[in-house]
């Protein structure tokens, strides 16, 4: 049986996306696999946490984000629309967080048919990539989904049906994530030691080379 790598992800997450495509290509050359298992983000998991931020995280984090994907040659814009509904200036959340739990819990549908991994990176391609406004509207989460080998309507319907039991999910993802020894996203777990953050890839790396020498 191959080795998993458990990815706790996020489509909000800037860093999620950055991260994503490496995480495949490490997976793919190592013979492992990608275990993705989206939460919600910190605004749903955590709201506490932008009431106290520090008010030069959030500039310095819309600079690094945009930086590290031009290191790592991705396009990159904010999504249009965010999926969370923040107030920019005070970083005040709005009660209701429509768009964040539709992602997530097509990420769990999309999960439960063995398809995490493709629908992921191709909804964060939709979302940050910059090609579309309004990702929201229209056919482009369909067209994602398919790319990924889904039907968007049966993802949805599945939501539609249970939508505790996808969050229940969700919630089981967020505690699985902090049993793992950390709270952010991305956080990579192989052979139950934590990776956090998108710079921890290569070493996360060579820890699965490590293991490739030690049983030859």
């Amino acid at each position: 049986m191959a080795d998993v790598i458990e990815v706790f992800w996020s489509f909000r997450s800037p860093y999620s996306y950055i991260a994503l495509p490496r995480l495949a290509a490490l997976a793919e050359r190592f013979g492992v696999t990608l275990d993705v298992r989206v939460v919600h983000p910190a605004a749903l998991r955590n709201p506490d946490y932008f009431r106290s931020m520090n008010p030069l995280a959030r500039p310095y984090f819309m600079l690094d984000s945009a930086r590290a994907a031009q290191f790592h040659g991705l396009p990159f814009r904010r999504p249009v629309p965010d999926p969370i509904a923040q107030d920019p200036v005070t970083l005040a959340l709005t009660a209701e967080q429509p768009l964040a739990r539709q992602l997530g819990r097509l990420g769990i549908a999309a999960a439960a048919r063995g398809c995490a991994l493709p629908f992921c990176l191709e909804v964060s391609r939709l979302l940050w990539d910059g090609q579309v406004d309004g990702w929201n509207e229209g056919n482009h989460l369909a067209e994602a989904a398919a790319r990924a080998g889904l039907d968007l309507a049966a993802l949805a319907a599945s939501v539609a049906n249970d939508p505790d039991a996808h969050e229940a999910a969700l919630a089981r993802n967020d505690d699985a994530l902090r049993a793992a020894g950390h709270w952010g996203v991305p956080t990579m777990v192989y052979r139950g030691e934590p990776f956090f953050g998108q710079d921890r890839i290569d070493i996360l790396a060579w820890r699965l080379a490590s293991q490739a020498e030690a049983f030859g």
